[in-house]
C-alpha cells in the first residue's frame, strides 16, 4: 500500500545554505497521500479560505472593469486586464470572463515572488563580486553606450548578461525542489525502482551543488556558460530551474524578460554600495520554502552614476 505513496528526493545537505530557524510545518498529507481526505493540519482548509478572499479580490477588479468598459466604451485602458479581456469576447479562444480570475491569480502570484528574489539573488552576487559586476558594465557600456537607453533588442549582444542569469539559475534555483510530478509506469532509475504512482520530488537545489555535474558547484562562475550552448529551457537536464517536458514552466519568456531588463537596468543606470559587511555574515544563506529566498534581504545604496 506504502509503495504506491512514496516521496523520492534527497535534501540539500551543504551548509552554505541552510532552512529558515522558525519554518513553517511541512504538510505531511504530500508525504501520505492517505491521508489527504483528513487534512489532519487543517492545511487544505486554510488555503481555501485564503485562495477565496484573493479570488474574490480578482473577481472585483474584473466585475469594476466590465463596470467601466459598458460605461465608457469610447475609454479603454491599456493593461493586462483589458486584452485578458478582449481576449475572452473575442471568442477565438476556449476562454469566459469567469475564468479570468484564476488565470490572473497563475500570472500575477505564480510570478512575483520568483521574480523578485532572483533579481535579489543576481544583484547579491554581483556585488558580492565586484569583478563580475564590473566585467557585465563594461559589456552594457560598449553595446549601447556610456548614456544609452537599455532596449530588449540589446540583450542579443549581451552574452555575459545572460551567463550571469543563467549562474543565478544554477546556483540559486528560484523551486529548490521542483513541482511534484507522479510517475506513470514502473520506472528503474539508476538501479532504483520507482514504482507507478509514485509522487517524485526534484531536488533542483542539490544538482545545482553537485560536484560530478559542475566544475567547482561553490563559486559563482558565470564564465562557465560562456561559448556554450547549455540553456535552463529544459533541453540540458543539468540545469532545470523552470522544469522540462510537457509540464515546463510556460513563463519562461516573461520571466527571462523580466530579469534580464532589470538586470541590465540596474547595472548600467547605477553604482552601488553594499551597507555594512556586519549585515551580511553570509550573503549565501537561504530560506527553502516555495521560492528560494534569501534568509537576510539585500542591503545595498544606489547612487546615480
Amino acid at each position: 500500500m506504502w509503495s504506491t505513496s512514496t516521496m523520492w528526493y534527497s535534501w540539500p545537505t551543504s551548509t552554505s545554505c541552510s532552512p529558515p530557524s522558525s519554518p513553517s510545518p511541512p504538510n505531511i498529507t504530500d508525504y501520505f497521500p492517505i491521508l489527504k481526505v483528513l487534512d489532519p493540519q487543517g492545511m487544505k482548509r486554510k488555503a481555501e479560505l485564503s485562495l477565496g478572499k484573493l479570488l474574490a479580490k480578482f473577481r472585483d477588479f474584473l466585475n469594476h472593469r466590465l463596470d467601466h468598459r459598458r460605461n465608457n466604451p469610447n475609454n479603454k485602458k491599456q493593461d493586462l486586464l483589458e486584452a485578458i479581456i478582449d481576449i475572452t469576447q473575442a471568442n477565438d479562444y476556449n476562454i469566459t470572463t469567469q475564468d479570468i480570475p484564476y488565470l490572473l491569480l497563475e500570472l500575477i502570484v505564480g510570478g512575483i515572488d520568483s521574480n523578485s528574489n532572483m533579481v535579489e539573488w543576481i544583484m547579491t552576487e554581483l556585488l558580492f563580486n565586484p569583478d563580475k559586476l564590473e566585467r557585465l558594465k563594461r559589456e552594457i557600456k560598449s553595446a549601447v553606450g556610456e548614456n544609452g537607453k537599455i532596449q530588449e533588442a540589446d540583450i542579443a549582444s549581451l552574452p555575459y548578461l545572460q551567463a550571469v542569469i543563467k549562474e543565478t539559475f544554477r546556483y540559486h534555483p528560484p523551486g529548490p525542489l521542483a513541482v511534484t510530478r507522479m510517475s506513470e509506469a514502473d520506472q528503474e532509475v539508476n538501479g532504483y525502482m520507482i514504482p507507478k504512482g509514485t509522487q517524485i520530488v526534484v531536488n533542483t537545489w542539490s544538482m545545482a551543488k553537485d560536484p560530478s555535474i559542475w566544475t567547482d558547484p561553490e563559486s559563482f562562475e558565470p564564465e562557465r556558460f560562456l561559448d556554450n550552448k547549455l540553456d535552463f529551457k529544459g533541453q540540458h537536464f543539468q540545469l532545470i530551474p523552470f522544469g522540462a517536458g510537457r509540464r515546463i514552466c510556460p513563463g519562461i519568456p516573461l520571466a527571462t524578460r523580466i530579469l534580464q531588463m532589470t538586470t541590465a537596468v540596474l547595472v548600467h543606470n547605477f553604482d552601488w554600495k553594499l551597507q555594512k559587511d556586519k549585515d551580511h555574515p553570509d550573503h549565501k544563506e537561504a530560506m527553502f520554502r516555495i521560492n528560494l529566498s534569501k534568509a537576510t534581504p539585500l542591503r545595498a545604496f544606489p547612487f546615480k552614476i
